[in-house]
Formats: structure tokens, C-alpha cells, sequence
């Protein structure tokens, strides 16, 4: 599993009430296995490193400065700094050796001086923004962590994390900068040979599990976090495609990512073409006639769940030069894994089922390190930073996830198929379905179909209302992925500054309906749609 640019760049750190504490340390190896070769990149000049050993320094008299009502009633960061920094009274317990350990890692102990470690290439320093560690992760590492599932919950945690506590759960940095104790130690980290995050703009170490918890999720090299979802497409977009250049996209989209590439891009002299999900002919055409930079699409689509045959399309686009970017935030990478099948970067909302709980905003890409570190180049400049309060619920919530998803997954599928029988619904859009137009291809390329079904009920704009008004259990809101199951009337909740006419070019119908299940029981949902269409 590769480190997120930003963590390649930390030899180890000391966790230290007393700065002038000088111990050894033991080797510790990384949490999980990469999926893809190392990149070819730079190395540490210590025999171990990563972001396994990135702990903090603490002040002096930073356990003596918390109050004991402090420490009863702190945050979990708090906690986890006081045990830190109580560590730092015993030598021994300096930095605990259990992952070396499951690993089998050698047990000798390794001096090493935090000060005079310095990120080399050849012998000359190296500037820190393209350090990268060829040798750093050990594919037997965590060969322990062999499902979806198991990743979710461990991967960049159970086998070592940045952070040194005997806490299960990663605690919260809540920082918004990274101090150096002297000048000279400033001036090494411009020349690159200290490392830091800086700035909180750069980084977090909170922030970084979550990256590569996701990045061993997605099979990536590297995945960066941002604070939303269209923070994530819009950063993407602006960074991965030049000025005057190309892009595809499809009809059946996110509306703000739509508006984004069809009256945002042309101002920055980019052009959009627009086609078909399944319009194969249509892409070759635009490969063929304009010097396509991007390939960029939803699979599944929202609301309609249209699919693309990624693997094909990436064929296509990488013949004629061409990225290719796919949202898969309505798959999740438990259901589909376009990495594997050919993509170039996968782009999700965390906000629906990675953090999976309507408590928290955030967004990601993942990628190859190079396409990564791009984006990451122009996200440290333009902001869209993930609170690390919110990485910390993300990270908490995806524990759950393979848990949630399979329910979700179970319950859209027998409710669809209910649904496509009922006499008031007129038509249903689940991939899962064999009706479904895209169905040979999400059966080849998925899993698991999703947790939302979108379907046409049999009236007009009103009388879908007074459906979703019936309901009991979902919320009326304008999200989906939840353990909430969350109801909206598209034609309302996001076309309704449109015309009728002019919602009917996107194919949005006054009586369309998407639902999305959470994991509530499926026989309280039926009986609950049930009654809601016997009213109507």
C-alpha cells in the first residue's frame, strides 16, 4: 500500500516530554501491503522509516500543564497526548515494538538522531515536495488483512500509525501548524533534509490514516482528502486538465458537477464534449477529433445509475492519450474497483458511504502517486482542507462499512425488484436489474449493485409528493449512503429552478423518485413503501 505523497516525506519522530531525551529505537515496519509496485522514487537515508514511525514531540511540561480535570474530561486527543507523553517517562516504552514484532521485524534496538536524519538522493539533499521511498513498504507486512472488510477497519492503523498510543482508535491532531525549534532546523526543511507538514493546509496526521486506509481500499498508490466531494472534482479537474485543453464527460451526472464543466471550464478555455454513458461511437469520435486531456463520468450515474464499461473505456482513452477519471461514489470501492479495471483516478463524496453516518462533508481522489501529487500540488494552494475532527469520523465509519454496504446492496435489490412489479410504479433504474440498459456490464464490473434505487411512480409532480410525503422512515434530504434511508423527488429537491421542458432534456420527470436505503430493516422499508403507494 503507498504512503499519501505527504507522509513519504517523515523520517521518525520523537514523542518526548523531555526534548533533551535521547533513546533508540526499535525498527517498525508499515501497516499494510501496497498494491501496486513502489514507486520509483527516492530513499530515506535511516534503515526504517515511514509513516509508522511519525510520532510528535510534545513540550516539556506538556503532562504537568493538563489539569486533572483535564484529562478526565479531554477529547481524544487530549488522551492520547497524555499517554504519549507519559510513554516518554520510560525509555523502554518509547516507541512500542509490536508491529516489528508481527511482522518480524528484527528486534535490535537502532540509534538514530532525529536532527541530523536528512532525506538524501545520491548524496545531495532532495527537495521534500518530490521525496518518495522506493523501499518503504514490505508486501508481507499485513498480508493478515485479506478482505474489504478487514482493510476498512485496520489498514493504517493496526499495524502501525504515525501517531505512538496504546489506543485502539486513531486519535485527533487538532493543529493548525507544525513548529520548528530552531532556525537552523527551518532552514533544513526548505532544503529538504527535515521533513514537517508545516503548515495544516499541507497535511495532518489524523488526516493521513484516512488516506491510506482509503488507498489500500482503492488498491492505489496514493489518495489525497479534501473537504467535500465537488472540492475533490473541481481541484481535479482544474489541476489534471490545461488550460485550452479537452474533456468528456456524460449526460446523467451530478447537476453541480455539470454546471462546474459546462459554464466554469470554458471560462479557463477548456472544452467539454457531452455524450451518452453507453455511447462508445460517440467517444471515439471525440478522441478521434479534438485532443482529448480527460475522460470523466460517473458509474453508476446519478439519479439514473447508468454504468460504463470502465474497462473498455480506458482502453479507448489510453489508445488515443486520454485520462480517465471515474466517481464511483455511488459503488463504493467494496462494490467496484476502477483501479483495477483500467482507471486512471477513482473520485468519490465521502459524505455517502465511506463516512456513512450524514455527520460529515469530505471527498477524495486516488490515484497513481504522479496524478496524485499534481492534484495535491494545486489543493495545497487553493485550500479545501479536511478538519481532522471529520477524518476522525470518516476513519470511525468506515469500520462499518463492508457491514453497511452488504445491507444496502441486499435490501436496494429486493426493493427494486418489488418495486418494477408494483402496479403504480412505472418504470425502476437499479444496475442490479436485468431491465436495467447497462445491466450486462455492471453484473461484469460490480459486486454489489448499491443501496439506491431510483424509480417513476405512476401520477404527476403532486402526486409523487404526496407519496414521499407518506413515507415514514426516510428523510426528505438531498443525500444518499447513510444508515438513514434518505427519500428526494429530483424534479424538486434539485431541478426545480427549471422548467419543465428544460428538466425533461436531463430526463428528470415530474414523477421520478430516488430513493436511497439505509440499514434499517428491509421488512419495515417494504411495508412502509407499501402503505406510502397504497395512499396515492
Amino acid at each position: 500500500m503507498a504512503v499519501p505523497s505527504c507522509a513519504k516525506v517523515f523520517p521518525a519522530f520523537e514523542c518526548r516530554s523531555d526534548t533533551e531525551f535521547s533513546g533508540s529505537f526499535r525498527a517498525e515496519y508499515p501497516r499494510c501491503a501496497r498494491r501496486h509496485s513502489p514507486p520509483i522514487g527516492k530513499s530515506l537515508a535511516v534503515p526504517f522509516g515511514g509513516l509508522s514511525s511519525l510520532i510528535f514531540k510534545f513540550p516539556p511540561n506538556f503532562e504537568r500543564q493538563l489539569s486533572t480535570k483535564a484529562r478526565r474530561n479531554c477529547s481524544n486527543i487530549g488522551v492520547a497526548q497524555v499517554v504519549a507523553a507519559s510513554w516518554s517517562t520510560d525509555p523502554a516504552r518509547a516507541v512500542p515494538a509490536f508491529a516489528a514484532s508481527a511482522a518480524g521485524a528484527p528486534s535490535a534496538d537502532i540509534p538514530v538522531d532525529v536532527e541530523q536524519s536528512t532525506v538524501v538522493n545520491g548524496g545531495h539533499a532532495s527537495n521534500i515536495n518530490d521525496v518518495q521511498f522506493s523501499d518503504l513498504f514490505d508486501s508481507e507486512a499485513a498480508s493478515f488483512l485479506r478482505s474489504d472488510g478487514s482493510i476498512a477497519i485496520h489498514a493504517g492503523e493496526r499495524s502501525g500509525r504515525g501517531i505512538v498510543t496504546d489506543a485502539i482508535t486513531t486519535p485527533v491532531v487538532n493543529t493548525s501548524a507544525y513548529f520548528f525549534k530552531k532556525t537552523s532546523e527551518l532552514i533544513d526543511y526548505k532544503e529538504g533534509r527535515h521533513a514537517s507538514f508545516e503548515y495544516g493546509r499541507y497535511g495532518n496526521p489524523t488526516t493521513v490514516v484516512l488516506e491510506e486506509k482509503i488507498s489500500a481500499l482503492e488498491g492505489a498508490e496514493s489518495t489525497l482528502v479534501m473537504a467535500s466531494g465537488m472540492c475533490a472534482s473541481t481541484v481535479m479537474l482544474m489541476a489534471l486538465v490545461p488550460a485550452g485543453g479537452h474533456i468528456v464527460t456524460t449526460t446523467d451526472c451530478y447537476r453541480k458537477t455539470r454546471i462546474f464543466i459546462e459554464t466554469i471550464l470554458p471560462k479557463m478555455g477548456i472544452k467539454p464534449t457531452v455524450i451518452d454513458p453507453a455511447d462508445m461511437d460517440a467517444l471515439k469520435s471525440a478522441l478521434d477529433n479534438n485532443d482529448v486531456t480527460l475522460f470523466f463520468t460517473e458509474s453508476p450515474t446519478n439519479p439514473f445509475l447508468r454504468c460504463v464499461d470502465v474497462e473498455l473505456v480506458s482502453k479507448v482513452c489510453h489508445s488515443k492519450g486520454a485520462l480517465v477519471c471515474i466517481d464511483g461514489t455511488f459503488a463504493t470501492p467494496l462494490n467496484q474497483k476502477v483501479l483495477a479495471l483500467g482507471a486512471d483516478i477513482v473520485l468519490h463524496s465521502a459524505t455517502k458511504y465511506i463516512a456513512g453516518h450524514n455527520d460529515v462533508l469530505a471527498g477524495y481522489i486516488s490515484g497513481s502517486e504522479k496524478l496524485v501529487s499534481q492534484v495535491r500540488t494545486l489543493h495545497n494552494i487553493l485550500g479545501g482542507v479536511l478538519n481532522p475532527n471529520a477524518a476522525y469520523l470518516i476513519i470511525r465509519g468506515m469500520k462499518t462499512l463492508h457491514l453497511r454496504v452488504q445491507q444496502q446492496n441486499t435490501t436496494a435489490l429486493r426493493m427494486a425488484r418489488l418495486l418494477e412489479g408494483h402496479p403504480k410504479v412505472s418504470c425502476v433504474y437499479y444496475p442490479g436489474l436485468v431491465s436495467h440498459p447497462e445491466h450486462s456490464i455492471a453484473k461484469k464490473q460490480m459486486t454489489g449493485f448499491g443501496g439506491v434505487v431510483s424509480f417513476e411512480v405512476d401520477g404527476d409532480l403532486m402526486t409523487t409528493a404526496k407519496f414521499i410525503d407518506a413515507l415514514r422512515i426516510p428523510y426528505i434530504a438531498p443525500s444518499f449512503g447513510g444508515c438513514e434511508s434518505i427519500v428526494d423527488q429530483p424534479a424538486i429537491m434539485t431541478y426545480w429552478d427549471l422548467s419543465q421542458i428544460e428538466r425533461a432534456k436531463y430526463g428528470i420527470k415530474d414523477n421520478l423518485v430516488r430513493f436511497s436505503f439505509g440499514v434499517e430493516d428491509f421488512e419495515d422499508l417494504k411495508a412502509d413503501i407499501l402503505q406510502a403507494l397504497a395512499i396515492i
